[in-house]
């Protein structure tokens, strides 16, 4: 057997997210071809490393070079000099940014780097910053690839970011959509039991502000039909959407059962699945839904609305305001319980013939054994 890939990821936070549920999945999909060392820019930040499945070899860095801080050339060629003991590096997001920039300014004996863009934080999701625009640029130069999961990015990556057509990579995220097929299993959420009568909203998202769930809390406290709201997920916005909850005198509706790390276990309980980022580009909590045969209510983010079918597309809000997402909301839940499963159902058809996981692992696995120049080396 081929001696292993040593990969290290460089990740802005590695709490579980979209893109660290991508990155884990792949990591599990690699199996004993790769070993892993991860480092997150934000400290204490490993809760994905919950999914990571046994007998994955891989480790949480210990005094890595921090990720973060001012522009400096020493930084760079610290971490540039932890980078060389690797196969391969992978970068992830601007948290993640200074990697690409060691390996610019400090290339010699670096491996090659595939640097990944999967959105922006609340701070960039009204419009990019102008520097941030010009540092992207510049430390992506060296890069081996940039990879984007949606069009909207592609078309950042290659007008605004100036990067060469033969180094953006446009790759779907997908998830494995049989296993949403099968019945949610009875106990999967803590807290939850469906009460007679009522429609079911569920969210499945990192607490972070970025996510905006308190104006979602606050869109479905403002609905006249009986309703629970359920999150999944944990972080730092936890408070503040129980604060939210309760001004507007909705505890009860509300549950926050915290991380759950099997989807597909549960997301067959919602009626609808909603979203209420300000931004994301190619959410797998869309495709989730998507698989599980769910309709989607959503702010106007990323692809969502090229994600969805036709048929959807008028819950998709264009502007994304709170009164607007209730109103989406509140169409779906007195809507006939056929319509909305009518819906689901062409959601369904959807993400199996387009956003299944084994096209997007396929993919990646080609992209990163051609930079290393293993073309089978994930294979």
């Amino acid at each position: 057997m081929a001696r292993p890939v040593n990969i290290l990821h460089l990740h802005s936070t590695f709490s579980l997210g979209g893109k660290e549920a991508r990155a884990v999945r792949l990591m599990n999909a690699f199996g004993d071809r790769a070993r892993h060392t991860i480092v997150s820019s934000m400290d204490g930040q490993y809760g994905a490393r919950d999914a990571i499945a046994t007998g994955i070899d891989y480790e949480i860095a210990q005094n890595p070079p921090p990720l973060t801080g001012g522009p400096s050339v020493k930084r760079y060629e610290a971490i540039a000099a932890y980078m060389r003991r690797f196969d391969l590096v992978l970068t992830y997001n601007w948290g993640a940014i200074d990697g690409a920039m060691a390996r610019r300014v400090s290339s010699v004996g670096v491996p090659p780097l595939v640097h990944h863009e999967d959105g922006f934080n609340a701070d960039e999701a009204e419009g990019l910053k102008p520097t941030r625009n010009l540092y992207r640029r510049f430390a992506l130069t060296k890069a081996a690839a940039l990879v984007v999961p949606s069009e909207t990015l592609e078309d950042i990556a290659l007008k605004t970011w100036k990067q060469p057509r033969e180094r953006v990579h446009r790759i779907a995220n997908g998830i494995n959509t049989a296993l949403y097929a099968q019945k949610p299993k009875p106990n999967a959420i803590p807290g939850f039991k469906r009460k007679p009568g009522e429609i079911v909203i569920g969210s499945v998202a990192g607490l972070r502000e970025v996510k905006d769930l308190p104006m979602l809390v606050r869109a479905v406290g403002g609905m006249s039909s009986r309703v629970r709201l359920v999150i999944v997920g944990e972080g730092p916005e936890r408070q503040a959407i129980l604060d939210t909850a309760e001004r507007m005198g909705m505890q009860d509706q509300l549950v926050l059962p915290g991380f759950l790390p099997r989807p597909h276990e549960y997301i067959g309980h919602f009626d609808i699945l909603a979203l209420s980022s300000k931004s994301e580009q190619f959410p797998i909590c869309v495709i989730e839904g998507m698989a599980a045969g769910l309709p989607i209510v959503s702010t106007p983010v990323g692809d969502v609305l090229r994600m969805v079918v036709p048929d959807n597309a008028s819950f998709i809000e264009k502007r994304g305001h709170e009164v607007l997402i209730r109103d989406a909301l509140e169409a779906l839940a007195k809507s006939d319980p056929e319509g909305r499963r009518w819906l689901g159902e062409l959601n369904r058809r959807k993400a199996v013939a387009e956003y299944d996981e084994a096209t997007m692992i396929a993919r990646y696995a080609a992209l990163y054994g051609a930079v290393i120049g293993r073309p089978e080396a994930f294979v």
